[in-house]
C-alpha cells in the first residue's frame, strides 16, 4: 500500500486538504497527517487522524518512510521555508528527511503569489524536481480575484494517482519527443527575429510526459523557464537546429511538437552586426522547413505525432482543422494566442484538442494541469492504435 505523508499549512484553503485526505484514503493510501501550527488554527489535527483512520504514528510521524510528500495547501511563508530549507514544523522537517517525490499545492493571496520572492522560491524548488500544481484563477478568501487559489482537491488527486503509479500508464518506457519555446533566426551577429514563446508549455509537456514514466528528449529553444529534471535536453535555437534534431528522433513513440518555430528565416544572416545609419533595412524572409508536415509524413504505425496551432484569428479553429489534415497529425493542439491571459508566456492556457474524431476543449487552468489533459489524449490515441494491432 502506497503511503502519502500530507503536510498541510495554515491558510483557509486547509479545509480542501480534508477533502484530499478523504480521497486518497479512499484509493486505499495510508496517509499521514502533518500539519504546521497555523493550520491547526483552521482545522485540527485531530479531524485529519480521523479522516485518515490513523492512530497513534509516535512522536516522530514526519521522519515515516512515505511514497510521497503533498503540501496542500502551501503558503507563500512554506514555499519560502521549503526552498531554504527552514526545518521549523513537522511539515518542512518531513520535507528534509523524504527521499521521494514531492508535490506542492500553493495557496495564497494574488499579490503574495505574483511577488518575486515568492516567485524566485518557486524556481528554486523546480529546480530540484519538485512538481507544483496550481494555483488556479479565481475569486480569493480576502474577496480579491486573481492567480492564487489552492487547486481544487480532485486535481491534487490526480496528480497523486499519477506520481505513485507511474509504471501503471501507457507512456512507461514510451520515448517522447517534445520541443519547446520559441526559434531565433539571426539578422546579424546580434539580431534575431523571434516570437513570445516561453516555453512554459512544453516543458509541463516534458515534465508531465516524465512522470507518466516515459523516457523523455526535450528539443529548448532558447527557453524563458528551466527545463525539467530528468529529461535529456537538447539545445535548439533555430529553426534549423529544431528540424535536425526532430528528424534524429522521428521513430519516437510520441513527438509532441509545442515549440514555436518560426515560419520564415531571413535570406541572408550578415556575419556581423549591421550599424544603425538613416537608411531603410529591407530584409528578404524566406520560408523555414516544415518540421511537423516532415514528421508527420514520416509517420509510422503505433507513433502518435502532435503539433500545435497558435492562432489569434476569427477561423483559428477551422485552421487548426486543416492543419491536422494537411501536417498528417494525430492531434492538434489549438489555442488563442491573441488573448492576454492565456497562451504566450503566461502561466495559464486554455486549449481545444483536435482529431480526426471530434474535438474537446480543455478549460482555462495552468499549463501543468493543461499538460496533463494534452498527455490524456495521447494516451488515448496510443491505447486505441495498439487495439487496433491487437484485433
Amino acid at each position: 500500500m502506497p503511503r502519502v505523508a500530507l503536510g498541510v499549512s495554515g491558510g483557509i484553503a486547509a479545509y480542501k486538504a480534508c477533502e484530499l485526505t478523504r480521497l486518497l484514503v479512499r484509493r486505499g493510501y495510508d496517509v499521514i497527517p502533518l500539519l504546521t501550527p497555523g493550520a491547526e488554527r483552521f482545522v485540527t489535527a485531530e479531524t485529519f487522524r480521523a479522516l485518515a483512520r490513523a492512530g497513534d504514528r509516535g512522536p516522530y510521524p514526519h521522519l515515516e518512510r512515505a511514497d510521497l510528500l503533498v503540501i496542500a495547501p502551501a503558503t507563500a511563508n512554506t514555499i519560502a521555508k521549503l526552498a531554504h530549507g527552514l526545518a521549523d514544523n513537522l511539515v518542512v522537517e518531513a520535507a528534509l528527511a523524504h527521499a521521494g517525490p514531492i508535490l506542492v499545492a500553493p495557496a495564497m493571496n494574488v499579490r503574495m503569489w505574483e511577488h518575486p520572492a515568492t516567485q524566485a522560491n518557486v524556481r528554486m524548488l523546480r529546480g530540484r524536481g519538485v512538481e507544483l500544481v496550481g494555483p488556479v484563477t479565481g475569486e480569493l478568501a480576502e474577496g480579491e480575484w486573481g492567480i492564487g487559489r489552492m487547486a481544487e482537491p480532485e486535481t491534487i488527486f490526480a496528480r497523486c494517482e499519477a506520481l505513485l503509479e507511474p509504471r501503471s500508464g501507457v507512456l512507461h518506457g514510451k520515448r517522447v519527443v517534445v520541443s519547446a519555446g520559441g526559434t531565433r533566426e539571426p539578422l546579424d551577429s546580434v539580431r534575431f527575429l523571434a516570437n513570445r514563446s516561453s516555453g512554459r508549455m512544453g516543458v509541463a509537456l516534458a515534465e508531465e510526459a516524465r512522470r507518466r514514466g516515459a523516457e523523455v528528449t526535450l528539443l529548448a529553444a532558447n527557453l524563458a523557464v528551466p527545463a525539467p529534471a530528468g529529461v535529456d535536453v537538447v539545445e535548439t535555437p533555430s529553426a534549423a537546429d529544431v528540424e535536425r534534431e526532430a528528424l534524429a528522433r522521428a521513430d519516437a513513440d510520441v513527438l509532441i511538437m509545442a515549440a514555436a518555430v518560426a515560419d520564415y528565416r531571413p535570406a541572408t544572416a550578415l556575419a556581423h552586426k549591421r550599424p544603425r545609419d538613416s537608411q531603410p533595412w529591407n530584409v528578404e524572409l524566406r520560408p523555414t522547413p516544415d518540421v511537423l508536415r516532415a514528421l508527420g509524413e514520416r509517420h509510422r504505425n503505433g507513433q502518435v505525432v502532435v503539433g500545435f496551432a497558435a492562432e489569434d484569428s476569427p477561423d483559428g479553429l477551422v485552421r487548426a482543422r486543416d492543419k491536422l489534415e494537411r501536417k498528417k497529425a494525430d492531434l492538434i493542439v489549438y489555442n488563442d494566442v491573441g488573448r492576454q491571459d492565456a497562451g504566450f508566456d503566461v502561466a495559464d492556457n486554455e486549449v481545444v484538442l483536435v482529431t480526426a474524431s471530434g474535438e474537446r476543449a480543455v478549460p482555462r487552468a495552468p499549463k501543468s494541469e493543461v499538460a496533463a489533459a494534452v498527455l490524456d489524449e495521447v494516451t488515448r490515441l496510443l491505447e486505441e492504435r495498439d487495439g487496433r494491432r491487437i484485433a
